[in-house]
């Protein structure tokens, strides 16, 4: 009589969540291969520094959604009525963590580049928020090598638990750290005209959204390793991280047409009293402070004369700031 067929666990928590990110990190790497069809379409006269680091991190998406797909196939269907391959430590589901790691470096030397601009290359806002992506990259260049020497999840890679909390810590942190910074730099650059304090605006809600999606990712990942050590909850909110990383460089490139003022309307803004009107345009205004972002702003200004100052002459008022509108997106 043959011996009877080891009892499946439950995978729920374990292989079953795991699906769940591989899937969800499906539809985000559509997301991403929609988003950089729509750069290259939209935006063909950008740097060719932008272009090559857009597509290596469309490149780097696609090769962790194949590892975590083979990782996934490999436990679940290959090894379907083999249990004991589920504690098995399969190399795809190590190796998928370099390529996240690769996405969050670019994404996030890229907005430390934007910070570098916009402080008018601070180099004590600049140090400091580079210092945390560097530790991060360590950090997970020395979880994947000691990964790659394991065997099973239980209890060899457990041992690994306080590497990765630290991983998950230093991402949140530097994640914050970006978004607080870049929104302080635009917050301070507020010209004190409707339009350009308008697009400052944009560019701050755009930054904080972008800023608090992989930040709070990494936090949820952090806190279910840590409250849930025996499952595998954690994994699925990192394989979403890379694709967040991703969607966030490419929503910021994308977003410039939307972003950016139409600068075919005027402004009018009254400037005087009297009878006869007439049109002036443009002037040059610089924002306050030292850490001015450069904005278009295109105005038409009206104003009236009082005959009994016809004989008296009024300077115009300086209006219109001069300045570039891509200075925050394609400063590099």
């Amino acid at each position: 009589m043959s011996a009877p067929a080891a009892a499946i666990p439950s995978l729920n928590d374990t292989m079953g969540v795991t699906f769940i990110g591989v899937v969800l990190a499906a539809v985000l790497y559509g997301a991403c291969c929609l988003q950089t069809w729509s750069y290259y379409r939209e935006y063909p006269g950008d740097p060719q520094r932008i272009k090559v680091l857009v597509f290596i991190v469309w490149l780097c998406d696609t090769i962790h959604q194949i590892l975590i797909t083979h990782a996934i196939y490999t436990y679940l269907v290959t090894n379907f009525f083999n249990p004991a391959f589920l504690n098995v430590l399969e190399w795809s589901i190590i190796v998928e963590v370099l390529f996240n790691s690769f996405t969050a470096i670019i994404v996030q030397t890229f907005f430390v580049m934007r910070i570098y601009t916009l402080s008018n290359k601070n180099y004590f806002l600049v140090v400091p928020v580079m210092i945390l992506v560097v530790a991060q990259f360590a950090a997970y260049l020395v979880y994947v090598t000691k990964a790659l020497q394991m065997n099973s999840f239980v209890p060899q890679l457990a041992t690994l638990k306080n590497l990765t909390l630290s991983i998950n810590a230093i991402t949140a942190a530097t994640d914050v750290a970006i978004a607080a910074i870049l929104c302080s730099l635009l917050h301070g650059s507020r010209t004190g005209f409707r339009r350009s304090d308008t697009m400052i605006n944009k560019l701050m809600l755009w930054t904080v959204n972008t800023g608090l999606l992989t930040s709070v990712d990494a936090a949820c990942a952090l806190a279910t390793h840590a409250a849930l050590p025996n499952t595998f909850v954690y994994i699925c909110f990192f394989f979403l991280l890379g694709r967040l990383y991703s969607n966030s460089l490419l929503g910021t490139l994308n977003a410039r047409k939307t972003i950016r003022p139409d600068t075919s309307q005027d402004e009018s803004i009254s400037l005087g009293i009297g009878f006869s009107r007439s049109r002036a345009t443009t002037g040059a205004v610089h924002p306050s402070g030292q850490n001015g972002i450069a904005i278009n702003v295109n105005m038409t200004k009206e104003y009236s004369k009082d005959p009994d100052f016809s004989s008296h002459s009024h300077p115009e008022s300086q209006l219109d700031a001069k300045v570039d509108p891509q200075s925050f997106h394609e400063a590099l």
